[in-house]
């Protein structure tokens, strides 16, 4: 089970996820009828998944959730692997002012996130958390808990301790190479396996870069997603250190890259770059483009063979159209999901 956090590259582990799914025929929880999440931003309810009253477990669990333990463990076997990833609240933070600009209230009044960052308050309302879960400590909101209560010590530390039982293994996006050597050792999975392209990234032009001043008010204003990723970053490269050590670690993460690259000069057109939506040949690979967010993707190499092409195509496939297809493949009986 991964809990898939916002804007932390998590469409990434998605698609690692999915296509470990479709190559070994694995059961996915999808959301069902049109929904593309479970649920969220409310609590997940097992009802949100499509066939779990036909079937009670799944293999695998990795669309959007706020995290509800009794009711996944409705859904998935006694035995579960738990993850997740966090990143940066500062950068997490960017990211989901520009996604999300015109739909958290709390954005849209703002004009940009140094205007919002100098003065939240005026912009954020309490009230409005469901729609403002973007806003502020959304990383926390995920796992479930409440993203407006006072960061005091006590509660702070139960909380990370209760992730900490709940999950084996917590990733960190800025070190996400480093991130996909670890969950490979603990899933035991083959290297081409967690090979992955960069998806649902955006274009340099989007991205807003952040005076100190910025940045400091970013962390107070997500004290509780601040402590949560500090805490879990030291925890993950303590578990690196153990498990692997300095020059081993490297070694993996060189095989990977490596690995990578090949995958890229195989399948992509364009030497590998991401390209805009504009530029992206095949209408099923491009992107949805949300907010102000210039959402890129890529162009497969012409010419490629079936067997290849399908190895690919499952590397490059946007989140949505896969969930979709993995919906298709799962629910033939069902309408097929409307994408945007």
């Amino acid at each position: 089970m991964f809990l898939k956090t916002h804007k932390t590259a998590s469409s990434t582990v998605l698609n690692i996820l999915y296509r470990f799914a479709e190559t070994h025929n694995l059961s996915v929880a999808l959301p069902a009828g049109w929904h593309v999440h479970l649920g969220y931003p409310w609590f997940f309810l097992a009802r949100y998944v499509e066939g779990v009253g036909s079937q009670q477990r799944f293999n695998i669990m990795c669309n959007h959730l706020r995290f509800n333990p009794p009711e996944v463990q409705k859904v998935m076997p006694n035995d579960t692997f738990y993850f997740s990833i966090l990143r940066n609240p500062v950068f997490q933070l960017e990211s989901s002012f520009i996604y999300y600009k015109t739909y958290a209230p709390a954005f849209q009044g703002a004009p940009s996130l140094d205007a919002f960052l100098a003065s939240p308050r005026t912009f954020y309302n309490d009230s409005h958390l469901l729609r403002n879960v973007y806003a502020k400590n959304n990383m926390w909101f995920d796992f479930g808990f409440d993203p407006n209560a006072p960061a005091e010590e006590g509660y702070v530390r139960a909380r990370i301790a209760e992730v900490e039982r709940r999950f084996q293994l917590v990733l960190i996006a800025e070190h996400f190479d480093e991130s996909l050597v670890l969950l490979r050792r603990r899933l035991r999975w083959a290297l081409d396996d967690v090979v992955a392209f960069r998806l649902n990234s955006r274009s340099a032009r989007s991205v807003t870069r952040l005076a100190p001043e910025t940045r400091e008010r970013a962390r107070r204003w997500c004290a509780l997603d601040w402590r949560l990723y500090q805490h879990f970053n030291r925890s993950f490269w303590g578990q690196l250190r153990a498990e692997l050590g300095p020059r081993r670690l490297r070694g993996e993460v060189a095989r990977l890259r490596t690995r990578r690259r090949e995958l890229a000069v195989l399948c992509l057109q364009d030497g590998g770059a991401p390209q805009n939506r504009t530029q992206i040949h095949d209408p099923g690979l491009r992107p949805y483009q949300p907010g102000a967010a210039d959402i890129l993707g890529y162009n497969l190499r012409p010419g490629l063979d079936n067997q290849t092409r399908r190895v690919c195509q499952r590397l490059v496939r946007p989140e949505l159209q896969y969930m979709a297809h993995l919906y298709s493949l799962q629910f033939p009986e069902k309408p097929p999901k409307n994408i945007p």
